[in-house]
């Protein structure tokens, strides 16, 4: 077994990791990232072919209330690579963006590769591929690599190994193993942004592959607007994932079907409606589309003729689920090193001279941006503080 003495360690190569790497680059540190896979970034090629959603062109209060629980906490990391900044930074590696309709963020080329191939040739660090962490030897940590077992010593570490999603693109959680045995305590890892499961009857088999659109989702305190997809697993999409912790924690779900009409106004409506006419083509009048209609009748047959209480229904019709989509479909994961086991420059308390970033993080936040631009400020805010306590020392 060899044994390699490097400056600065980064192990993963996601937007965390490689951000890290390139501030402690640029804080004069020498460093050296070791990834798993056989090329960088596989997670953040992913994000790509739904157009990589960088940031939101947000202002900063606005934008820091999206991490919920743990906004305080990551306040002064975004602050320091907030939306203006990660913008700068796709433009400086020559990447176009553009803010859509919504105030999403995304390079004009749609997708990550350009970027990435970009940021991995300006990045000054010398990349290992194929080494898998496996744990620690004393100051040594300890690497499965093509050429066989590997130790590295470092200076200092950002470990910047993903969450517990998707794991075939690298982010398998297995780190939390790692880290438990060394005495950091971690909170339990939990699918976020993820989709739900539903059994779907053969009457809705017509509308699965179709949008659900301009429709209002309220679970517990959280209220969206958004969109579905009825896939044959589920429900999925943004309006969906944008609710889905709320659903995680046990909060029903309903379906605000017509958001822009009043709840009085579609009773009077009902009240109105012709003895020969169907419901069907009363509810049509109302502006409920084809999908609307069947979701009714799906969640909540027998339909009551009671005015009112149909019109409340359309208004909150509750979602029948069977349970969030398994953890490995999700987007992406709560859970992991808390505030509690981190310094404030995110070093662990149990491990001196390692530093964690990115999705390691106790942290969830919806799409739209929010994800990439949190690992990209907790991997700066790690790398900054890594170079400082290497320097100190």
């Amino acid at each position: 077994m060899q044994d390699i003495t490097v400056d600065a360690l980064v192990i993963g190569s996601g937007p965390a990791g490689l951000m890290a790497a390139e501030t402690l680059v640029k804080e004069g540190r020498k460093v050296t990232i070791a990834e798993a896979k056989p090329s960088a970034g596989r997670k953040f090629l992913m994000a790509g072919k739904s157009g990589l959603n960088l940031t939101k062109d947000e202002k900063l209060e606005a934008f820091a209330r999206a991490y919920g629980a743990a906004s305080d906490w990551l306040y002064p990391m975004i602050a320091q690579l907030d939306p203006v900044e990660v913008m700068a930074f796709a433009e400086n590696l020559g990447q176009p963006i553009f803010t859509g309709t919504t105030g999403r963020v995304f390079p004009k080329a749609m997708k990550a590769s350009p970027l990435l191939r970009a940021w991995l040739q300006r990045l000054d660090a010398e990349m290992r591929l194929r080494w898998r962490w496996t744990g620690f030897d004393g100051d040594a940590l300890t690497f499965d690599t093509p050429e066989g077992p590997q130790t590295i010593t470092p200076a200092v570490t950002v470990l910047a190994l993903g969450g517990a999603s998707w794991s075939r693109l690298g982010s398998d959680g297995a780190w939390a193993e790692i880290l438990s045995a060394k005495g950091v305590t971690l909170a339990p890892f939990k699918p976020a942004n993820m989709g739900l499961k539903v059994a779907w009857s053969e009457h809705m088999e017509p509308h699965l592959g179709a949008p659900l659109k301009n429709i209002a989702l309220q679970a517990g305190d959280t209220r969206q607007r958004g969109e579905a997809v009825i896939s044959h697993r589920g429900l999925e999409g943004g309006g969906i994932y944008a609710v889905s912790s709320a659903v995680r924690e046990g909060a029903e779900l309903t379906f605000d079907l017509l958001p822009d009409r009043p709840v009085e106004g579609l009773a009077s409506r009902l009240r109105k409606r012709p003895r020969k006419q169907t419901l069907t083509k009363a509810l049509t009048g109302l502006g409920l589309d084809a999908l609307k209609r069947a979701l009714l009748q799906e969640f909540a047959r027998p339909l009551p003729e009671d005015p009112m209480a149909l019109a409340q229904l359309i208004k909150a019709l509750p979602v029948k689920h069977d349970s969030p989509r398994p953890m490995d479909e999700a987007i992406s994961t709560a859970g992991g090193v808390p505030r509690a086991a981190v310094t404030k420059g995110l070093m662990l308390e149990a491990i001196p001279g390692v530093f964690v970033a990115g999705e390691m993080l106790d942290w969830e936040a919806p799409t739209g941006g929010y994800l990439i631009n949190g690992c990209l400020a907790t991997g700066r805010w790690a790398g900054l503080h890594a170079a400082r306590y290497h320097a100190d020392r």
